[in-house]
């Protein structure tokens, strides 16, 4: 399938809020609350324009996003800089076929560009491996909830950003909202 990667624009938002409402409409591990949360970070302290990234097809239809945004890690002393890459959103039709693959790499090298360190993700232990996600907790990482420790990694963008990092992640607050829609 031949699509083009992009970074969003903000006449892209709406699309983008269907793409993310319909990719995680019959997900298990979800509260089907995705696109408010896309919609939140958008207008907060924690949104990179650059790393909101778009697929699109051959005849301009958003098929596919994805987010990283600023998070922190933090110890007793010390806060680290990272991001989150949250959420990962293909339409349901378009599912299987690389493009969520196609965006992480895209968003992962555009991340490491600008000169971020490190990614944490909550996902599924089988497929972000792939990418170089190794389990948090290798580096001391921890999540501020209960979530399966494999499920919870993290990726040097730079050899060794994390060397020296330990902690729990602290999301901004719009991960921390309640699921009620913005006005």
């Amino acid at each position: 399938m031949e699509i083009t990667i992009r970074q969003s624009v903000p006449s892209d938002f709406e699309s983008i809020r269907q793409v993310v409402a319909q990719a995680f409409k019959d997900a298990e591990m979800s509260d089907q609350n995705e696109y408010v949360l896309v919609g939140r970070l958008r207008v907060s302290d924690a949104y990179i324009p650059e790393l909101s990234i778009v697929a699109e097809d051959v005849t301009g239809q958003i098929i596919g996003h994805i987010l990283m945004t600023r998070i922190s890690i933090v110890d007793a002393a010390n806060a680290e800089d990272s991001l989150a890459m949250a959420p990962v959103s293909v339409l349901p039709a378009n599912q299987r076929q690389g493009i969520g693959s196609r965006l992480i790499r895209t968003a992962l090298a555009k991340a490491k560009e600008l000169g971020y360190g490190s990614v944490i993700v909550l996902g599924h232990p089988d497929f972000y491996p792939r990418f170089g996600f190794r389990k948090a907790t290798e580096w001391g990482i921890r999540p501020p909830f209960d979530v399966p420790d494999n499920a919870f990694m993290a990726l040097e963008l730079q050899k060794g950003a994390l060397k020296h990092v330990a902690g729990v992640v602290r999301y901004p607050e719009p991960f921390n909202e309640s699921a009620i829609e913005p006005m």
